[in-house]
């Protein structure tokens, strides 16, 4: 039979310490529960480092609803003198537990006031240790799953010098920096904004939440939030480019032949669409229907301007030629060129825009003639091909000059034979004569 020893016991702060405690879990979104185990486990530390020989004697009681926070260690009643903190004499026990006897066990309380400094530290730091990771372990459980989404947030304070906005989440606070931000947007405390989640870094420590409102995929986001078809996949959203604050092209597709994908997403009166300008600050954004045939697409993609021919130069470097009527020369190409390098984004392509008409001579771009072929562009193998032929004809000339000096030397060599033959026929003759 174990009996208390309470003569140590200091129970008048309790109800400040699980005051302390409550507001400790609130602000930190933990379960009381979870708490108090952490805090018996660093008080168990302490208490450990403070009484180094009764590590496995030590006991440590928090009770929130009866306000009891002790601390205990178990000792051994003996008959002789104690030789350390886990033995009691007989004598001592009885003092606390008349029917104590040697070889049962009381309970002596701790004073934890009178911990020392370092073991009071580190107490502290275990908790807050403990507090780190489960923190952690929260934010990647509520995170993780939203890694790639889009979330919806309440403003709940704007930097006024570096022009942070801290937005919370589901108790969590979260950082909208500046360059994340769309470009003159004025947001307020309270305002509730949709948010982008472009990843979670560091995530074996303190885990940290990146938010974007200028990155292009949260008007992919935005758009399945308003078009049910994108939702369920009827719809498909098949490129996107985009200049948070200004403008957005966003090239659609729908597997349903039946279904027009364009007015899908512009939605009932412009509903849907206006929904999402209205989220973006008012950003333009250009609906494209999307085409397998590139020059279809090119020529699409280059809305709002009018296209009169595309011309694919290159396939494997991605390059084109797109000619405009010069009225519209400006508009296809846009300010500072926004509309030509939105669409080179959407599609993939260089684009190179041309006018109709040549400003100084007049003449008609070859491009746009019906009979317009591209220039043959010399390749490796036509190279490889040209340079046979050169070492062909070349090995051809010098046969030809070996067998021309052969032939030669034979017309010679057979001169030479009938001349002697003649001498000798002459020869015989004369002699004959004699």
């Amino acid at each position: 039979m174990r009996k208390k020893n309470t003569e140590n016991a200091g129970a008048g702060g309790n109800g400040s310490f699980f005051e302390a405690l409550e507001l400790l879990g609130e602000e930190n979104s933990v379960d009381t529960d979870v708490l108090i185990e952490k805090v018996k486990s660093a008080m168990l530390k302490a208490a450990r480092k403070a009484y180094p020989h009764s590590e496995e004697n030590i006991r440590v009681e928090i009770d929130p609803e009866t306000k009891k926070f002790e601390m205990y260690i178990e000792q051994e009643v003996i008959d002789d003198y104690p030789i350390d903190e886990n033995e009691v004499n007989i004598d001592v026990a009885r003092t606390i537990d008349p029917n104590a006897y040697v070889g049962g066990k009381i309970l002596k309380q701790i004073d934890i006031s009178k911990f020392g400094r370092m073991a009071a530290l580190s107490a502290k730091q275990s908790i807050k240790g403990d507090l780190r990771e489960i923190s952690r372990e929260q934010m990647l459980s509520k995170f993780e799953s939203k890694e790639h989404e889009c979330i919806t947030a309440k403003v709940s304070q704007v930097e006024p010098g570096r022009g942070t906005v801290t937005v919370v989440y589901e108790g969590t606070e979260l950082y909208l920096f500046r360059n994340e931000q769309i470009p003159d947007e004025n947001l307020k405390e309270g305002m509730q904004i949709k948010v982008y989640v472009t990843g979670i870094t560091n995530k074996n420590k303190k885990p940290v939440v990146k938010i974007s409102r200028t990155h292009k995929d949260l008007v992919k986001r935005l758009f399945e939030l308003e078009v049910p078809e994108i939702y369920d996949g009827t719809v498909e959203v098949k490129s996107i480019s985009r200049e948070a604050g200004s403008r957005t092209k966003i090239a659609v597709w729908s597997k349903d032949p039946n279904v027009d994908a364009v007015g899908a997403c512009i939605g009932s009166k412009h509903s849907r669409i206006t929904a999402v300008v209205n989220e973006l600050n008012g950003e333009k954004i250009d609906i494209i229907p999307y085409s397998e045939i590139p020059e279809e697409f090119i020529a699409k993609a280059l809305a709002p301007a009018e296209v009169l021919k595309t011309v694919i130069t290159s396939e494997e470097e991605k390059t084109c030629v797109v000619i405009v009527p010069n009225n519209q020369l400006s508009l296809a190409i846009g300010n500072k060129g926004q509309n030509a390098k939105l669409a080179a984004k959407l599609t993939g392509f260089k684009i190179d825009i041309k006018p109709q008409f040549d400003t100084i001579t007049g003449e008609e771009a070859p491009e746009i003639k019906p009979d317009f072929k591209l220039p043959e562009v010399k390749t490796e193998d036509d190279e490889i091909f040209f340079e046979d032929e050169t070492e062909l004809a070349s090995v051809t000339e010098t046969a030809d000059e070996q067998l021309s000096e052969d032939f030669l030397t034979d017309i010679d060599e057979s001169e030479e034979i009938v001349e002697n033959d003649s001498a000798e026929t002459e020869s015989g003759s004369e002699t004959d004569g004699e």
